[in-house]
């Protein structure tokens, strides 16, 4: 199965959740975004950590990082960040910012495709062997 369509079924069963648990109660909407939220954030830092001089805001082939959360993620950063943001949405009780939210997801795997193109450019069949490697 293609990635892209792992992800987008991946978005659609978070942003499920995230409608499911806005409908729930108070207390259980704070405890699940603090589930979701607070590992997810600590993820952020640590994939943006092992990334080191690799991270760029454009798409740069500094180094092929490999290790890791990228050794089975090939995209953590923006993995993490959209499920912090759902646990943002989840505890402020704002459904509506879920289509902000979704176009951010469609924005992030736009940028995820020019990165994969700029990394596969740059390391070749090594860049192939990571992707055949990692799981989404």
């Amino acid at each position: 199965m293609d990635k892209t369509i792992i992800r987008l079924i991946g978005a659609a069963l978070v942003a499920a959740l995230v409608l499911e648990a806005i409908s729930m109660s108070p207390n259980f909407r704070i405890a699940m975004a603090l589930v979701i939220g607070l590992p997810s954030f600590v993820l952020i830092l640590i994939s943006r950590h092992q990334l080191g001089k690799s991270f760029s805001m454009m798409p740069a082939a500094k180094a092929l990082v490999t290790s890791g959360l990228y050794a089975k993620i090939q995209h953590p950063m923006y993995l993490f960040l959209d499920l912090f943001l759902a646990a943002v949405i989840i505890i402020l009780d704002w459904p509506v910012l879920l289509l902000a939210w979704a176009l951010l997801v469609i924005i992030q795997m736009l940028q995820a495709r020019r990165e994969e193109k700029v990394l596969a450019t740059a390391f070749g069949a090594d860049y192939e062997a990571y992707r055949t490697q990692s799981w989404f």
